[in-house]
């Protein structure tokens, strides 16, 4: 089987509607797939019906923009309650931060390049969650940076004088929000640390704790000592490791199924909806 369980669309900053992700898993061999929006499960409805059509078993997912001390964090969730009003509040939460923050890097951006709102708007493609992603895209078709990768690089990054932080919930607490509506709950490439800081192994302690059930550690952002680190982490802790493409159609060079997880790692995860 070839799995692979961290997967974007339009409705956050992927470039393909949830449809035609699926149809491009089914294209790349896949024979399960996980659609992992940023806080939104807006595009899961469609995804499913579409993964029914081609025979391919759906995952219901998102991704969580949660922090710790100031240091983002990634949360994938998989199976939780879609209507879990805990949950949705959370995310409607980051949603509004996530906005907010978006209207306030363009107007710091627009100050020394030709970039307004309402092309960033045009550009997000009706996206539920607005966000740098879409920036970037705005500064491509001005020619001022060549792709998204570059404009993270140069414009957006993280120390960037453009860079404005949002609020997003601590870590272990949505750690124990979406198991309480019966999530399975992964950290997302935890050692990506070419993307700005990452946390201490003490924090994936404390999230091991609160009902964290896995690391994505095949993932194309960590290089090999860090997936050598978080192996011995998991190993110690009882993660269950999975791997996956993080893929955003043409957003990003990543490639459906150029990480997977593993069919007995799949298997303990579905074990793990209790």
């Amino acid at each position: 089987m070839r799995i692979d369980l961290h997967t974007h669309s339009v409705v956050s900053d992927g470039t393909e509607t949830p449809t035609q992700v699926i149809t491009a898993a089914a294209r790349a061999g896949l024979d399960v797939v996980a659609l992992t929006d940023h806080d939104t499960v807006a595009g899961l409805s469609e995804a499913a019906d579409r993964a029914a059509a081609l025979d391919l078993e759906f995952v219901p997912g998102i991704e969580v923009s949660c922090r710790h001390r100031g240091v983002s964090i990634h949360l994938l969730s998989y199976w939780h309650d879609l209507g879990d009003p805990e949950v949705a509040a959370m995310l409607a939460k980051t949603r509004d931060a996530r906005l907010d923050r978006a209207r306030e890097i363009v107007q710091k951006v627009a100050q020394d390049y030709p970039v307004t709102w309402e092309q960033v708007v045009a550009r997000s493609g009706g996206a539920v969650t607005i966000g740098r992603p879409h920036i970037a895209d705005a500064l491509v078709d001005h020619g001022v940076v060549p792709t998204r990768d570059a404009a993270f690089q140069q414009i957006l990054a993280g120390n960037s004088r453009y860079y404005v932080p949002h609020y997003a919930p601590e870590v272990t607490a949505a750690v124990k929000t979406l198991r309480r509506a019966g999530g399975v709950t992964v950290f997302a490439h935890p050692g990506a640390d070419a993307r700005g800081r990452v946390v201490p192994t003490s924090v994936i302690e404390s999230m091991a704790r609160a009902g964290l059930v896995g690391l994505e550690i095949d993932h194309r952002d960590h290089s090999s000592e860090q997936r050598e680190r978080l192996t011995r982490i998991g190993a110690r802790l009882g993660m269950v490791r999975t791997g996956a493409s993080d893929y955003h159609g043409t957003g990003k060079q990543n490639r459906l199924g150029e990480n997977l997880t593993t069919p007995d790692a799949y298997a303990a995860l579905k074990a793990a909806r209790g």
